[in-house]
């Protein structure tokens, strides 16, 4: 069968990364790799990590692009490859515009679809933007649905996918994240060098990892968080770290606020590998990043989530994330609990990860497998 896999971000990369392996590894499939490049140097980043060479790049970014851009960008590209080499099936990931306009590309061609990460919902096109609407968009297409959760595949039945269309694998990113840790505890000369990268971090305080870059948060959001990051800083004894997004918004709030605040360090974003290692190392983590959500639970770092809605309840009713939104005090109020109560955090970092155990990629080959 000929696969052609599509993604075009750091985050689509990161995830996909486990699905390429395990399609590589089985001679049952053709497995082509097609980026779209709607990110640049994040994703060759990761891409060198998990030493994938795509077969196809379609080199779409340019400066200042919209999403009307990546989207016309992708589907003119990917039509073209569609003509020149037809595949059995397209297989896209999550709700970026590099998914859905692929997604969509493959329809017009009626090409089936695989959607990897499928049924996740918020209930509002708003929020997150445009993401709630893209991932709706591709499982309206979507022949086979990667559901993470049973309740991301119970969102997908409610809506009329067809019982036999969806399939509980748990998330890709799980699978990535664990071996990159395997990695990095097993290479002690890797793990030497990551230590030397940040060894402005003090040992004896509690490491506070931050992230923060939804267009959603812009109106004001960011600027409320840094302002509780201003008070988690002054108790003393901890200290943050915050990989600052290149978007001018994310720079003008993180730097106009936090530049000069002690204990606080203001980095620039950071490859996947040391990245793992900061979330490995720190205490919790305060973000309003999607995949963090299922990422951290993994290694016990209970989540901070900077939204007001989340299209993951599964981390917010296990209790592995806490939906505090962007108020200054429901952070630190938050954030000191997990601090102040040893019992409390002990309790949030030994609940199991609802977003699965690192057989993803396995699942999603064998369900295609048998569906040949």
């Amino acid at each position: 069968m000929k696969v052609f896999i599509v993604f075009g971000t750091r985050p689509e990369a990161i995830k996909m990364a486990p699905v390429i392996k395990a399609f590589r590894a089985d001679p049952a499939f053709e497995t082509t790799v097609c980026v779209t490049g709607q990110h640049r140097s994040m994703l060759d980043q990761v891409l060198s990590l998990f030493n994938i060479v795509p077969d196809i790049d379609l080199n779409i970014m340019k400066v200042e692009q919209t999403l009307t851009d990546v989207t016309v960008a992708t589907m003119k590209g990917l039509k073209n490859e569609f003509s020149a080499n037809r595949p059995d099936m397209v297989l896209v990931h999550g709700d970026t515009t590099s998914a859905m306009a692929a997604a969509l590309a493959a329809f017009y061609e009626q090409i089936p679809v695989g959607h990897v990460e499928a049924g996740l919902r918020t209930g509002d096109l708003s929020a997150p933007w445009p993401e709630e609407m893209n991932r709706r968009v591709v499982d309206l297409m979507g022949r086979w649905m990667f559901a993470p959760t049973a309740m991301a595949a119970d969102a997908l039945l409610r809506e009329g996918a067809p019982p036999d269309h969806v399939f509980v694998t748990g998330n890709t990113v799980i699978d990535a994240l664990l071996s990159v840790v395997d990695d990095i505890h097993a290479d002690t000369a890797k793990k030497a060098e990551l230590d030397a990268q940040f060894d402005f971090l003090d040992p004896n305080k509690r490491l506070i990892v931050v992230t923060g870059h939804r267009r959603e948060n812009f109106n004001g959001g960011l600027e409320r968080m840094c302002a509780a990051l201003v008070q988690l800083a002054a108790r003393g004894d901890t200290e943050i770290v915050y990989p600052v997004h290149l978007n001018a918004n994310v720079q003008r709030a993180a730097q106009g606020i936090l530049s000069d605040t002690e204990a606080v360090h203001l980095i620039e974003p950071q490859d996947y590998l040391p990245f793992v290692y900061l979330m490995d190392r720190a205490h919790l983590v305060i973000s309003d990043s999607g995949g963090i959500q299922e990422e951290a639970p993994s290694l016990g770092k209970p989540v901070l989530v900077t939204r007001d809605v989340t299209e993951r309840p599964e981390a917010i009713a296990a209790g592995t994330c806490r939906l505090v939104g962007t108020d200054p005090d429901r952070i630190i109020c938050e954030a000191n609990t997990l601090l102040d109560n040893q019992e409390e955090y002990a309790r949030v970092s030994a609940i199991t990860n609802p977003f699965g155990n690192g057989t993803a990629a396995a699942q999603i080959v064998k369900a295609l497998k048998n569906a040949a």
